[in-house]
């Protein structure tokens, strides 16, 4: 059996502070775990990769505007596998240099391979035996294959499998209508490929605040086909290619799909299967993911999970917040939280998505309907935005009237990623109030005065959906398809 001072699973942001604890114990053993390539999701099959594909097909998306302002422009040819290897060969160099540092450090032990608890504090890897008295749970998580009639038989991709293709599919049927499904139907459809989305839920992307995904569906619907609310029945090979049956969940009508590929997007699942944390004492919920205090703490103590295996949150950025809380208690011997209370993301579909902190539903569940205001502003009312020719975009601020205290905002248009940092810091401050932004100057004519201007034009909850009525963004059953 090998002792160690540290074992850390999983080379994603499990091992964001190993260096520094390297540095500060010259004695300190560690061992680094994973059955991947290292470098962890993010980096060998999730936000880098998608990225480095979905920035080509903004592109192209961009192109094909421009005859809208007097540029005659055509694509000759788009290159998949050219695409696709520049991808593969950044992110291989990267990987490449993370097992170097971690092949050649004479006090890390790198083990490619699986790890599983046999006993408290005691792993198997490979022929291996490992011990710790502190262990750090970074195992990421995998991605979520529904029960699907004949889905095995059929054969399908998924958002890892996907990145090693070499030849662009003729079409595509996409299982699941959340970011993900959204994200690659935008590239593939941008590619060439003729996309369909088959989404259970009645709005695409259903975490997004409803009138943000009706007009995503309606925006995006000039590209695939979007289809919502409907159960995929079962899948099966047929002379034309593989063919999906879906019912319409409300009306009950059936829909065939046929495509020359299948894509399962519906969510993602914990790796706790290998790992067996039960025989580690570690505690885990009914879907498998690993329970944690608000310190990232295991029901075993000096075992810490966070990312993906906690299953809280599953951003990069969320993971490395959390690594920090953990470096904090069981390094430095603190008493540090994670905050979860403004959490961004962004969806980089066409057009882009992004949000920070509460939905409208949840603000209203927790202040009360009378104690919130809306902030709303169109990208299109701003001298940038009608020099872009914007239509339907917009910017919603959710705020506590009586303060002004930022509770939430969602952004639908070009380069939200980017807008919602102007927010994300006022976020994290005491008061969370408004004030900076509507004061501040911003530079005219710029993307930027949509979210001033969102904050200045706050209105009552009902004045808002009288306009989102106005606009046919308010209900569920949106007729694009």
């Amino acid at each position: 059996m090998k002792e160690y001072d540290l074992i850390i699973i999983g080379t994603g942001s499990g091992t964001n502070y190993i260096y520094p604890m390297l540095d500060a114990d010259p004695h300190l053993r560690v061992a680094v775990i994973d059955k991947d390539e290292p470098g962890g999701i993010c980096l060998t099959r999730g936000c880098i990769p998608s990225k480095m594909l979905l920035y080509p097909a903004e592109l192209l998306r961009d192109i094909g505007k421009a005859g809208r302002f007097g540029i005659n422009v055509r694509i000759e040819s788009i290159n998949f596998r050219d695409v696709m290897e520049r991808m593969r060969s950044i992110i291989s160099e990267d990987i490449d240099n993370i097992r170097h540092s971690f092949s050649h450090n004479n006090r890390i032990d790198y083990y490619n391979a699986s790890a599983s608890f046999v006993a408290p504090y005691t792993m198997q890897v490979g022929d291996e035996t490992l011990t710790s008295k502190m262990i750090f749970l970074s195992t990421g998580s995998k991605p979520a294959i529904p029960p699907i009639t004949g889905l095995e038989e059929t054969g399908y991709l998924t958002s890892d499998t996907l990145l090693s293709m070499e030849e662009l599919p003729e079409s595509l049927a996409i299982i699941g209508g959340g970011y993900i499904a959204a994200e690659y139907g935008h590239f593939f459809s941008a590619m060439g490929s003729k996309v369909t989305i088959i989404g259970r839920n009645p709005y695409f992307i259903p975490d997004e605040e409803p009138e943000i995904s009706v007009l995503a569906k309606r925006m995006m619907s000039n590209h695939m086909e979007i289809l919502t609310d409907h159960e995929v029945l079962g899948v099966s090979v047929s002379p034309e290619g593989k063919k999906v049956l879906a019912k319409d969940r409300k009306t009950g009508e059936e829909k065939v799909v046929i495509a020359s590929e299948i894509l399962v997007a519906t969510g993602r699942s914990p790796n706790s299967d290998i790992l067996s944390p039960g025989l580690g004492g570690i505690e885990t919920d009914a879907l498998g993911w690993i329970k944690v205090n608000e310190g990232m703490k295991t029901s075993q103590e000096n075992i810490w999970a966070f990312g993906d295996a906690t299953g809280k949150y599953l951003f990069k950025h969320v993971a490395n917040h959390e690594s920090t809380v953990v470096y904090y208690n069981a390094v430095l011997d603190r008493q540090a939280k994670a905050d979860y209370h403004a959490v961004p993301h962004a969806i980089f579909c066409y057009p882009e998505i992004a949000g920070v902190g509460m939905s409208e539903i949840r603000a209203t569940e927790t202040y009360g309907e009378e104690n919130i205001i809306i902030g709303f502003y169109r990208f299109e009312e701003t001298g940038k935005g009608k020099a872009m020719d914007l239509q339907d975009e917009f910017v919603k601020i959710i705020l506590e009237a009586s303060t002004q205290k930022i509770l939430g905002a969602h952004i639908i248009g070009p380069h939200a990623s980017v807008l919602i940092h102007e927010i994300i810091p006022l976020m994290y401050t005491p008061e969370q109030n408004a004030t900076p932004i509507m004061y501040a100057m911003d530079i005219h004519p710029s993307l930027s005065e949509v979210i001033k201007r969102a904050f200045y034009s706050r209105m009552p909850i009902s004045e808002y959906h009288m306009i989102m009525q106005a606009l046919g963004l308010e209900e569920a059953s949106d007729t694009s398809s």
